[in-house]
């Protein structure tokens, strides 16, 4: 099989993430869960383009005012809800490989504001273009969404690999003849774009060929970032005391995460960009 000259894929649940609700929700005094099923009830004017961003969320604050929440306190915990969220780094490696074989897409159930997110996170650059539902008219499962996009992407649905972290939206996908897959985390979304051949070097040079050290302040810190990457795939995953010691620089960073394979075989030092990121969240740093 041919690998596939487009990437269709959903961003929330794929490539990007957002904090739990529950801290705001406990910090303003509602039940667990309030937040998601207010806002999800009320999103379908705003995710199908009948209205703005704001006029959803006034919406969810006029609600949680309705069910007792002070006006005033409505609008503040909306305002805490109310966040851009993270790009998830390993699945935006894969994208960026993906990208060096086919076109990619994003195809996602937002409101008018996407666009501002994206800008924010860094992913307008990331893709080749980006489809709402907001601009679409039409959000998932509808199977006319996928029309849609497909006749605005100039696509046929063959040679069109879609990636969702819902079984539902993938379902509707392949009723069109759509190569869709569930991807509910990170190593099915791997195994998508490996086993159709878009995680390939095109070239077929390697980018990266050897271990990596991920240098740590704390041991708590390396030995989570360790059993992070080994869920993820990685090895071997080692933790090292004084692996750098000598060095009168580093003489704080005395924890090494020793990473020689990356989840998808390839060396380490291919995902440099993704192991830095990780370091950055632990105020380390990156090293051959």
């Amino acid at each position: 099989m041919s690998a596939p000259t487009l990437l269709l894929l959903d961003l929330d649940g794929v490539l990007r993430r957002f904090p739990p609700d529950a801290p705001v929700e406990d910090r303003f005094g509602l039940p667990r869960g309030t937040l998601a099923r207010v806002s999800f009830a009320l999103s379908d004017p705003a995710i199908a383009g009948r209205a703005t961003d704001e006029e959803w969320r006034a919406a969810v604050r006029e609600r949680l005012a309705s069910e007792g929440l002070a006006p005033e306190r409505a609008a503040e915990a909306v305002a805490a809800w109310t966040r851009v969220g993270e790009v998830v780094p390993e699945a935006l490696d894969l994208v960026r490989r993906a990208r060096r074989r086919c076109r990619v897409a994003l195809l996602s159930n937002a409101t008018d504001r996407l666009p501002r997110d994206l800008a924010e996170l860094g992913l307008d650059r990331e893709v080749d273009e980006v489809l709402s539902s907001a601009r679409l008219g039409v959000a998932k499962p509808a199977p006319e969404v996928f029309r849609r996009a497909l006749r605005e992407l100039r696509h046929a649905p063959s040679g069109t690999l879609f990636c969702d972290d819902n079984a539902v939206n993938v379902d509707a996908a392949r009723t069109l003849g759509i190569d869709a897959v569930h991807t509910p985390d990170f190593p099915a979304l791997h195994g998508a774009l490996s086993s159709r051949g878009l995680l390939d070097d095109p070239d077929g040079d390697d980018d990266g060929d050897g271990t990596l050290l991920l240098v740590l302040h704390d041991r708590g810190d390396a030995e989570e970032a360790a059993r992070e990457l080994a869920g993820a795939g990685w090895s071997p995953c080692a933790v090292h005391k004084d692996v750098l010691a000598g060095e009168d620089d580093l003489e704080d960073a005395d924890w090494v995460v020793e990473l020689t394979t990356g989840p998808d075989d390839r060396p380490a030092s291919a995902h440099r960009g993704l192991v830095e990121e990780l370091a950055r969240r632990h105020d380390g740093f990156v090293t051959d």
